[in-house]
């Protein structure tokens, strides 16, 4: 069985061996690695995840690891939700400070009531889910996605899941279940919306739905915007592919 938490570390931004930015940092430069060489650790994100120039997730939230930056980043949202404060100051300039949740509140990975392995797999769907809401990931991107998963090391188990979460189509249902409180369903919405910024029609129309589906307030799902906006910086694109899609 494959460790569901470093999953989740790489498709946020585990380290690209050889480079100083993590794989949200540097997508473009992960691919090419990973067509370079496929057994590079590190290339997992932009194998699945790959952008275009955009915003990534900065220092403050890797650092953390993947778990701990989701509740973190859900559970400031939350903070400002409850003081009453403007979204806008959610989103102060630069880089804010990040703390993980306090372990006495729902929003720690410890209070998971079905386990934070499980819940961290919510997480990993959640992630798959919201990279397939532009429909990029078509079935002739599956096919290359998969070529370089058998080749990346990442483990038969985890190869496995995450080609049939690709594959498998949209269950919001099953998706939204998998969050038993709250905390989890604010986490579930925050982990969706750090995977992909809502450039497009299909993208902005997903994230809509899943806080629809999970019951989040207008106001509430303003903050975590703010938040995660915060949270995100412009994208390095020097010497990356103008098609890092593949």
């Amino acid at each position: 069985m494959f460790d569901p938490k470093k999953l989740l570390d790489d498709l946020l931004g585990s380290q690209i061996p050889g480079t100083s930015g993590t794989v949200r940092d540097k997508a473009g430069q992960a691919v090419q690695m990973a067509k370079d060489n496929p057994l590079a650790a590190g290339a997992l994100a932009a194998v699945l995840l790959g952008t275009g120039a955009g915003r990534e997730v900065t220092g403050a939230a890797v650092k953390l690891g993947g778990l701990a930056a989701i509740g973190g980043l859900a559970y400031k949202a939350y903070q400002n939700y409850k003081a009453g404060n403007a979204p806008e100051q959610a989103s102060a300039a630069g880089e804010p400070e990040l703390l993980p949740p306090p372990k006495d509140t729902a929003f720690h990975p410890s209070q998971a009531p079905q386990g934070e392995d499980e819940f961290t797999l919510t997480l990993v769907r959640a992630m798959i889910s919201a990279a397939k809401a532009d429909g990029h990931v078509d079935d002739e991107e599956r096919k290359k996605i998969a070529g370089k998963l058998s080749l990346s090391g990442i483990g038969f188990d985890a190869e496995k899941f995450l080609m049939a979460e690709l594959e498998s189509p949209l269950d919001l249902d099953t998706l939204v279940a998998g969050a038993h409180t709250d905390a989890q369903k604010l986490e579930l919405y925050t982990a969706s919306r750090l995977t992909i910024d809502p450039d497009t029609r299909a993208e902005r129309g997903y994230l809509d739905l899943l806080a629809g589906r999970l019951g989040l307030p207008d106001a509430l799902v303003d903050h975590v915007e703010a938040t995660v906006s915060a949270a995100k910086v412009p994208a390095t694109t020097t010497g990356t592919s103008p098609n890092p899609r593949w």
